[in-house]
């Protein structure tokens, strides 16, 4: 009877949660894929009457650059959160203030993002924290433009995704007992040798999460580069708003947001089964 009962219930969530997918994901992604087949409304939305023309519309060198640049910064950001949040995900996970340390990696998020995003612009401006710092000590003549460029993209981006590199991180090193790791050093292996065939290995898992929570979120962003970066470092989501906004153009944008999704879901694949294939060798 309790197994029965339990059955029920399982069934019950089930059926909860493939209509919350349905009505949050599968629905809005269908309207999406339809408006870039729309005609375009040049008083602003669209005409339902099929057509290529928002494809064709952003099939030209201006939108493939913004599109390798998306991908090229989102690829980096998610390296570069990687590499730093391995160490702090190993300390925390065999600190005795573990607690502490999670909640000080989770403050940032009760923070709006764009205040974090304003502080970074007091950092690192002409007239930034940095820059004034380095002129008052006479280590240089004229300020260093940190701002709008690639590289004040990337900062701010590994700066509000480190965390969702760091958690799931955390989670899978946490799991990891460490005698292992005393156990590859008493048979005679390096800190170094640990580091690359002990630890990494076994937090494969760990770290296509952490990947794929960075990669995501960094190839949609909108808020970061319109404020840190310059013209060279538009990326996808200023350019669905421009055409959302300025261009009056719904079935570009609705293209712009399927070719975007596409790639989305290939990489999480890529990064999911050929995880899973490279442990099963």
């Amino acid at each position: 009877m309790k197994t029965s009962r339990t059955l029920k219930k399982f069934q019950q969530y089930g059926y909860f949660y493939f209509m919350w997918l349905v009505l949050f994901f599968v629905i809005p992604v269908f309207v999406i894929l339809a408006y870039s087949f729309y005609t375009r409304d040049f008083q602003g939305g669209i005409v339902h009457r099929f057509s290529l023309q928002g494809y064709k519309d952003i099939l030209n060198v201006n939108y493939l650059t913004v599109f390798f640049r998306t991908v090229g910064i989102s690829l980096i950001s998610s390296a570069v959160s990687i590499i730093l949040a391995v160490p702090v995900a190993y300390y925390i996970a065999y600190s005795k203030l573990k607690n502490f340390l999670l909640l000080l990696v989770i403050i940032p998020f009760w923070t709006n993002s764009l205040i974090r995003i304003y502080a970074w612009i007091f950092i690192l401006g002409n007239n930034g924290l940095i820059n004034q710092t380095l002129l008052k000590i006479g280590f240089i003549s004229t300020p260093i433009k940190f701002m709008y460029n690639n590289f004040a993209v990337i900062l701010v981006l590994v700066y509000t995704y480190l965390p969702f590199a760091i958690l799931p991180l955390y989670s899978s090193i946490e799991r990891l007992d460490k005698q292992i790791f005393e156990a590859a050093m008493d048979l005679g292996c390096t800190k170094r040798q640990v580091f690359f065939k002990v630890l990494l290995p076994n937090i494969k898992q760990g770290t296509v999460s952490a990947f794929v929570f960075v990669f995501i979120p960094s190839l949609g962003t909108y808020a970061v580069p319109e404020l840190v970066g310059g013209k060279d470092s538009r990326m996808i989501g200023n350019e669905i708003a421009r055409q959302l906004t300025t261009a009056k153009n719904w079935p570009a944008a609705a293209a712009i947001s399927s070719i975007l999704l596409v790639i989305t879901i290939i990489a999480v694949l890529f990064f999911m089964y050929g995880g899973e294939k490279r442990e099963t060798r």
